[in-house]
């Protein structure tokens, strides 16, 4: 075995490519860091894929993407912190209380924190980033849905240390969407002067609370953050880094990405491939963290084209050998997927296993069934001089077992005669497809630890319906659990949605990915969120 070096020349900064849809962020962790012998210096290099930073996706309250809540978590604090059992702990705020009726939140704040600008953090600005997050004006996407949407009313200054938020209906998921960066608090200041600049970031624009404070920039490159020494109010009694300096490393290609942490030129490295794990030295920890929320899944576009039929979308799903593809292809590191939901995620419905599987003689006796009973030169099901044909698109860069996986389903597919056409495209050619809905299927999966998530993917009015359910029964199911405060009685309303799905086949599950982290020898003290995000409390460099 070779020692690990560290070298001291410049860090490989590949190009940035915009990375796919995918949120990938997962799993569980342990409490943060509680305690600090001092700071023991250095810098911590730390290797991500970029995930579309520098396309405006660097403020989580505006954007889905999970990079973007990833690298800002350490600037942005929250109301509260969640905890890996699933409880919530005083952050910002040190006490909270839900009205009888569910319909306010109440907060008592903190009065001894201030923002990484010298301005005190109180209640005028935790109601100017919700207003922010709320306001149409905005643009948000996840952390309005997360925040409540249409439900939020407004937040209350009672004074400067107590908020009453309040919504219109009982809001159960907002305790824990008060606990992510999507919607952690910035400084007031930096909402009033730098509100159209908080997209793109950067020092001095990009102003939080937290332990690490952001003082470089380079967009495709690199993001610095130093260590905020002041820092004295994290969660069970969290402390800020011990090391000096977190240099975020944006660097697209995993096996890059494998190399600076063999190499010693990083320390950390997220979003590591399986492929790549067997690669690394036995020096290095592998930490992988099952992803809570929707797995990697197909949408299948039931208002544009042949999924318009429920026997065409039955017939899809049972012509493609997932379970083969999935060990194949990710050397059993990622789990076959049954359901919407990961099984780390709550109210998940272990009864859906092994329920559908691969059967394409069920497959072509559905596509008998629906119509496509001809065939043409090329074998392809035809019906009415058309071929049985299906647009796919997807975000570039593609992934190579990404792509070996959409080739294994393409093949399946050939063989009950079903035309899988694919497209992978730009994401401003993507978006120009996607948000009309002119495509017949794309695929993603994202990271949520509450399953509200499956609102923004299924109801009618949901942010991501690339489906295009409107089920009005459906919605109610989802409206319903929104408001439900008992946990039994929210995780049985999401049965019957993940059961809906089951057999309407919108969403087709393929597998649960893990978030895949690697950690050199030296890096003391890493935990993670319950999204799998590296937390740096009380990090040192031994």
């Amino acid at each position: 075995m070779h020692a690990r070096r560290r070298s001291r020349r410049p860090l490989i900064l590949a190009a940035v490519v915009t990375a796919a849809l995918t949120l990938g962020a997962c799993a569980s962790s342990g409490a943060p860091g509680d305690s600090d012998a001092g700071a023991t210096g250095g810098e911590l290099v730390w290797a991500i894929a970029g995930a579309n930073l520098s396309a405006a996706h660097m403020d989580p309250q505006t954007s889905q993407l999970d990079s973007a809540a990833s690298v800002q978590r350490g600037v942005l604090d929250s109301l509260v912190f969640q905890n890996a059992d699933g409880t919530f702990a005083p952050w910002l705020a040190s006490a909270w209380s839900i009205s009888d009726d569910g319909l306010e939140y109440t907060f008592t704040l903190r009065d001894d924190v201030v923002f990484h600008d010298g301005t005190t953090f109180d209640a005028d600005a935790v109601k100017a980033n919700l207003d922010r997050i709320a306001n149409p004006a905005t643009a948000s996407a996840q952390a309005a849905s997360m925040l409540g949407a249409d439900y939020y009313v407004g937040t209350e200054v009672v004074d400067p240390t107590t908020v009453i938020v309040s919504f219109t209906q009982p809001n159960a998921p907002f305790l824990q969407a008060a606990s992510t960066a999507y919607l952690g608090m910035y400084s007031k200041a930096t909402l009033d002067d730098n509100a159209s600049k908080l997209k793109t970031g950067g020092p001095g624009i990009t102003v939080g609370s937290g332990p690490l404070v952001m003082t470089g920039y380079v967009p495709d490159q690199e993001i610095v953050y130093e260590r905020n020494a002041d820092y004295a109010w994290g969660p069970n009694g969290a402390t800020a880094p011990a090391f000096d300096t977190l240099r975020v490393a944006i660097v697209p290609e995993p096996a890059v990405r494998v190399g600076m942490l063999a190499s010693g030129e990083a320390q950390l490295a997220s979003d590591i491939t399986p492929s790549g794990v067997s690669t690394l030295d036995t020096s290095i920890k592998v930490d992988a963290k099952s992803v809570p929320g929707l797995p990697y899944s197909l949408f299948l576009n039931e208002a544009y084209g042949v999924f318009g039929d429920p026997l065409v979308r039955e017939a899809f799903s049972r012509a493609i050998d997932i379970d083969t593809a999935v060990e194949t292809i990710y050397f059993g590191q990622y789990q076959r997927a049954w359901s919407i939901l990961g099984p780390a995620t709550p109210g998940y419905d272990k009864s859906l296993e092994g329920t559908w599987k691969f059967d394409p003689a069920t497959a072509n006796a559905l596509l008998d069934q629906a119509g496509w009973t001809q065939r043409d030169s090329e074998n392809y099901r035809v019906k009415n001089g058309e071929r049985l044909s299906a647009r796919w698109i997807a975000w570039t860069p593609i992934a190579d077992d990404a792509a070996a996986l959409a080739n294994a389903m393409q093949a399946d597919l050939r063989e009950v005669g079903f035309e899988i056409v694919r497209e992978t495209l730009e994401p401003g050619a993507y978006n120009e497809q996607y948000a009309p809905k002119t495509f017949d299927l794309t695929d993603w999966n994202f990271a949520g630890v509450d399953p509200d998530m499956l609102r923004a993917h299924l109801h009618t009015e949901g942010f991501q319906n690339a489906s295009q359910v409107s089920d009005p029964a459906l919605d109610t199911l989802l409206d319903d659990a929104v408001a439900a405060s008992d946990p039994a009685a929210r995780a049985a309303l999401y049965r019957e949605v993940q059961q809906w799905n089951a057999t309407h086949n919108a969403i087709v599950p393929l597998f649960v990915p893990s978030v895949i982290t690697a950690v050199a020898p030296e890096v003391q003290g890493l935990t993670y969120d319950l999204y799998g995000r590296p937390l740096y409390f009380g990090v040192s460099l031994g």
